[in-house]
C-alpha cells in the first residue's frame, strides 16, 4: 500500500503545486498593475488629456482604439470613472454610451476569465464544506447573484476578478454584469456627454432641459433598483441559498 499512496500523493501535489503557482502569478499580476497605474511614471499619460489625444490621432479608429484601452483599462485597475468620462467627453453621450459598455463589458470578460484561468483552481482547493454551499448558491444563482452586486456599484474590476475565483457561469456573470451596469453607465455618459456638447456650443440652457432632468430621476431611481431586485429574489425562493 506504501507505493499506491506515494504515487497518489505524487500525483495530488504538481496539480495543487501548479494551481498555487498560478494563484501566485494572479496577486503578482493584481499588485504590479496597481503598482504601476497608481505608482509609476505610467500614471502621466493615464489623463484624459492625454488619452483624447491618442484617441484623436487614430482618426477613423477612435471607437475600436478606445474599447481596447477601455478594456485593458479595467484590467489593470484603472478608475472606471475616468474611462467612462473620457468616453462620453470625445464621443458625445450616446455614440459615447455604445463605445464605454464594449470597452466594460470586453474588460469585464478578460479580467474574469484571468481570475478564472490563474485562481480558481487554487481557489477551490481552499474551499471547505462551510464555504463549499456558498459556493454552489452562487453558481445556481449567479445571474441575479452579479446583477445585485452591479446594482449596488460593488468594485468594477474587483467584482470581475473575484467573480472569476466562484463557479458563477460565464454567462450569467456576462449578462449580470450587462444588465447591471447599463443604467449606471449611461447617466454618467449622459452627463459628462451633455456637459461637454453644452461647452462646445456655449449654450448651458440645454442642461435645464427635461432630458437631463429626467437622467438626473433616472439617477436617484437607481439607488432603489438593488432592493427592487433583491426583494423580488426573495419572492422568488433565491433567498434561501
Amino acid at each position: 500500500m506504501q507505493p499506491l499512496n506515494r504515487s497518489i500523493s505524487n500525483s495530488s501535489n504538481p496539480s495543487r503545486g501548479s494551481a498555487a503557482a498560478r494563484a501566485f502569478a494572479l496577486g503578482l499580476f493584481i499588485v504590479a498593475a496597481i503598482v504601476v497605474v497608481r505608482f509609476s511614471p505610467v500614471r502621466e499619460y493615464l489623463t484624459a488629456d492625454h488619452l483624447g489625444r491618442v484617441l484623436d490621432a487614430a482618426g477613423l479608429w477612435a471607437p475600436l482604439a478606445f474599447v481596447f484601452i477601455y478594456a485593458a483599462g479595467v484590467c489593470l485597475f484603472v478608475p472606471g470613472v475616468l474611462l467612462t468620462s473620457l468616453g462620453a467627453g470625445v464621443f458625445g453621450p450616446f455614440r459615447g454610451f455604445l463605445w464605454v459598455m464594449a470597452g466594460a463589458m470586453l474588460g469585464a470578460s478578460l479580467s474574469f476569465y484571468i481570475g478564472r484561468t490563474l485562481g480558481r483552481d487554487f481557489a477551490a482547493s481552499l474551499i471547505g464544506d462551510r464555504l463549499r454551499k456558498y459556493d454552489d448558491a452562487i453558481e445556481r444563482n449567479g445571474f441575479a447573484t452579479v446583477l445585485y452586486l452591479r446594482l449596488v456599484y460593488f468594485p468594477f474590476t474587483a467584482l470581475n476578478f473575484g467573480m472569476g475565483l466562484t463557479r458563477v457561469r460565464f454567462l450569467d456573470y456576462f449578462w449580470g454584469t450587462l444588465l447591471g451596469i447599463v443604467v449606471g453607465t449611461f447617466i454618467i455618459t449622459y452627463f459628462v456627454g451633455t456637459l461637454r456638447d453644452a461647452w462646445l456650443a456655449g449654450d448651458w440652457a440645454r442642461l435645464l432641459a427635461w432630458q437631463p432632468l429626467a437622467v438626473l430621476a433616472l439617477f436617484v431611481f437607481s439607488f432603489f433598483i438593488p432592493r427592487i431586485v433583491e426583494k423580488v429574489r426573495n419572492r422568488n425562493g433565491g433567498g434561501r441559498d
